[in-house]
């Protein structure tokens, strides 16, 4: 009975390390991504796991952080028009869009990601490409997170700053020196429409050589800021 009783105890002994290993991995992949959100809602942010992956790809990377107040303010409400329009209302989701895009899956039509602007800035910063459901499910989880430390303006600005806008370009002010040879402070109004308009397929669709579709669309982003009005307020400078 001793044997059995110092087997069961050594066994037990024996689980302790690896146990204890899992859960500090795992406090690890939870606090990393708390705390990283929490520094970029201070400070520039370096690089993203998506800037990293098209390096490896053999890409460039082509990025200059400006504030939002450098910005043209245009530019943020054109792309609240064109990716969010209930990004100044929702809460870091907007289950009402999700919601329907679902029932139309579900119904067998065509949907789309219903990702907010808020769901992207999380991806781009501490996620990996892709569309699988547990990614789903952890964007969804930090976005409210991230709604609920940062300000909407501070959402917008590390938005702009990081979303891709070609290969290996990253952000309003290398964007607009890309596509139109200015600083991001110096785009028109038409211009930040046609950015905010290729932002669904920034790697196929050019800005600087808009085709019909991407300057139709740009049109149609003009028309929604005007109808949006004060549920742009959010991101306008106080």
């Amino acid at each position: 009975m001793r044997g059995l009783s110092w087997g069961r105890k050594a066994r037990s002994a024996g689980r302790r390390p690896l146990l204890w290993r899992v859960g500090k991995w795992l406090l690890i992949l939870v606090a990393v991504p708390h705390a990283l959100l929490l520094i970029y809602g201070l400070l520039p942010v370096p690089i993203t796991p998506l800037m990293l992956l098209r390096l490896v790809q053999g890409e460039g990377l082509r990025k200059d952080w400006v504030s939002l107040e450098e910005m043209q303010p245009y530019l943020a409400y054109a792309v609240i028009a064109a990716e969010d329009n209930r990004f100044c209302q929702h809460g870091g989701v907007d289950w009402q869009e999700l919601n329907q895009q679902i029932e139309r899956y579900q119904a067998g039509e065509e949907s789309r990601g219903a990702s907010t602007i808020t769901m992207q800035t999380v991806k781009n910063l501490i996620l990996w490409p892709g569309r699988d459901t547990l990614r789903k499910g952890i964007e969804i989880y930090f976005a409210h997170y991230l709604d609920f430390i940062w300000s909407k303006r501070r959402i917008m600005e590390v938005y702009l700053n990081v979303v891709e806008w070609d290969n290996g370009v990253y952000g309003a002010e290398a964007a607009a020196r890309h596509h139109f040879k200015r600083q991001a402070g110096d785009l028109t109004p038409g211009q930040a429409a046609l950015l905010a308009a290729t932002l669904p397929n920034p790697r196929e669709w050019n800005a600087g050589r808009p085709g019909p579709y991407v300057a139709g669309r740009a049109n149609t982003i003009a028309r929604r800021v005007e109808q949006l009005g004060f549920y742009l307020d959010c991101v306008r400078k106080q």
